[in-house]
């Protein structure tokens, strides 16, 4: 009715008054501060510098697996016998010409973190066991390459990488199944594998040459200490490059040799058996330090500042000649009156030597490196080289400390028509060292030409099918990615891939004929055994293992932040401590 109407709106009207007066506008404003909080968290919270460039999830993977295989790819063709050369022009203009992986990476200039971390395994294969550069950085690449598919299907890293390390272990122990230990006192056998390792070289024409020079340094360089082997070519053989003349001049001298003449012309440039004390201490006065000021009254007090240098001169000579030395060498200098007299008691003098080159010659003649002249006694002499001469080639003089009686030193001379040519030769005999050195101390071999990675990935593969869950696909992918090797080996000396795979496998299957690989002189299948191609096991295992814990720390990433820190100057003025602000992140 009209009545219940008219109550109605005065109620509604009692109710609205009501809660203006008792808080109800404050309902309002408390709504209105839940939307306004809202709306600030909405926003968006800058916690990075904004010239940080970030890429998260599969896109930073994505992107780490392109740049690994950009690298592999890089290098890819110096694999194997037929493996072409790369020309290489530096910052200051000079030119690198080599098929060595590791020299090559070290001279290009990459921007993308996981390329050079690519690098760095190159790097780190060189240093430890000095070959297998190449096949590390292509391994590494094809093993990320394979688990892209993996991702892209939302399989998380982590059940990949426990895969891949699953896989690794089995893989090294195929590797080791599969080894064979030869006699290191037969130096016949161990040539024929160090020929076998630098067959991939630019300088495989003088294969005959580079396995006897660096077999005889390595021997010549070894001691026993503590009931081991070591050997420290780095230190105690120095390769001495020297244009001019043919290759075949090259030789490892049974001493040392530095690129020095006498200090004196009169001084004797050609001793026999020759009695040798090196100093690591100058033969002259002593110099200030620092700035130093002398006051002198009288022209007497000149004198005898002058006669008290030339006496403790004297005295400094009179205690090496005490020793009657025939040679001095010190890696600092020696004044005119030491010369004088050292030319008076005929004794030879060599100053400012390296202490690289000190140290070898300390260890080549048996002389003892002695920093204080009056601390000399006869066992610190040298008395193990049979001949010192001094020689002229080109415009060059070199001295000669040789014929020494069991040098654990040497310098390999190395002589060739260009710089270019010598700078080959000797980063090939350094991988040939390394070859004999890890010979030396682990004769265990493993066939090559792809056969040992085939061998393997059969197994892996086979393996894989008694797998079950997730695992499977990432397990039997590491053997899938060591069959890159064969693969490479046979597209470098332009075979039929798949033909000589596929041949390959068949061969490889039910565990047969694990010495079949591929020939690279002729793209062709061989028994590695007959063909004579070996690799040592440690170079082998330290391949996979590299590659392996390279690409799953690289699939492991899952952010890239990349920008650049740019600090705070504070002005002068008050204030308190003022130390350096961070705005951004490195």
């Amino acid at each position: 009715t009209e009545g219940a109407r008219e109550r109605r709106r005065e109620g509604k009207g009692r109710r609205l008054a009501w809660g203006l007066c008792s808080g109800g506008g404050q309902r309002v404003s408390r709504s209105g501060a839940r939307r306004r909080r809202a709306d600030i968290m909405s926003a968006p919270v800058l916690v990075l510098n904004q010239n940080a460039q970030r890429e998260t999830g599969r896109r930073a993977q994505l992107t780490n697996i392109a740049a690994a295989r950009a690298v592999g790819d890089v290098i890819r063709t110096t694999l194997g016998p037929r493996a072409m050369l790369k020309m290489i022009l530096d910052a200051q203009g000079s030119i690198v010409l080599t098929n060595d992986g590791n020299s090559i990476l070290r001279e290009v200039d990459v921007q993308h973190p996981a390329a050079k971390s690519i690098i760095e395994l190159s790097k780190t294969q060189d240093e430890e066991v000095g070959d297998g550069t190449t096949s590390v950085a292509v391994l590494a690449g094809e093993l990320l390459a394979l688990a892209e598919p993996f991702l892209r299907r939302n399989i998380h890293p982590v059940v990949i990488v426990n895969a891949y390390f699953k896989a690794l272990e089995d893989a090294i122990n195929v590797a080791t199944e599969h080894s064979i230990t030869i006699d290191v006192g037969n130096d016949a056998e161990v040539e024929k594998v160090i020929a076998s390792c630098i067959g991939t070289k630019f300088m495989n024409r003088y294969s005959d040459m580079m396995v006897r020079l660096s077999l005889t340094a390595v021997k010549t360089v070894a001691i026993e200490q503590n009931g081991r082997t070591m050997i420290d070519f780095k230190n105690y053989a120095k390769v001495e490059k020297i244009p001019g003349g043919e290759l075949e001049d090259s030789e490892v001298l049974s001493g040392v040799m530095f690129n020095k003449d006498v200090t004196s012309g009169s001084m004797r440039r050609r001793i026999e058996k020759p009695r040798v004390v090196l100093l690591d201490s100058p033969l002259e006065y002593k110099k200030g330090e620092s700035q130093t000021n002398v006051e002198i009254t009288s022209e007497a007090d000149w004198g005898k500042l002058l006669k008290m240098e030339e006496e403790y001169v004297e005295k400094l000579v009179s205690e090496v000649l005490r020793v009657k030395p025939d040679l001095v060498i010190t890696e600092k200098g020696i004044s005119d009156l030491a010369l004088h007299l050292f030319q008076k008691a005929k004794v030879s003098c060599i100053r400012r030597l390296r202490k690289t080159d000190n140290n070898r010659i300390a260890r080549a003649t048996g002389a003892t490196i002695v920093n204080r002249p009056e601390d000399l006694k006869e066992s610190d002499v040298g008395t193990k080289a049979g001949l010192f001469e001094v020689r002229k080639i080109g415009d060059e003089y070199f001295s000669y400390i040789v014929d020494c009686a069991s040098p654990k030193a040497c310098t390999i001379v190395l002589r060739g028509g260009s710089k270019d040519v010598l700078n080959e030769v000797e980063r090939n005999l350094l991988d040939a060292m390394c070859v004999a050195r890890n010979i030396i101390l682990n004769p265990r071999l493993v066939p090559g030409g792809g056969a040992i990675e085939m061998t393997i990935s059969q197994r892996l593969t086979q393996n894989a099918k008694s797998m079950q869950g997730v695992a499977q696909m990432p397990y039997g992918a590491v053997g899938e990615a060591l069959e890159v090797i064969p693969r490479t080996l046979a597209e470098n000396c332009g075979g039929s891939v798949i033909r000589v795979l596929t041949a390959l496998r068949a061969k490889h299957a039910g565990k047969q004929n694990p010495t079949w690989g591929v020939n690279g002189n002729s793209g062709e299948l061989a028994d590695m055994t007959q063909l004579g191609v070996w690799e040592p096991l440690e170079v082998k295992v330290q391949t996979i293992k590299t590659a392996v814990e390279a690409a799953a720390m690289l699939l492991r990433i899952d952010d890239i932040v990349s920008g650049i820190s740019k600090r705070k100057e504070h002005g002068g003025g008050g204030g308190g401590g003022g130390g350096d602000d961070d705005d951004g992140l490195d």
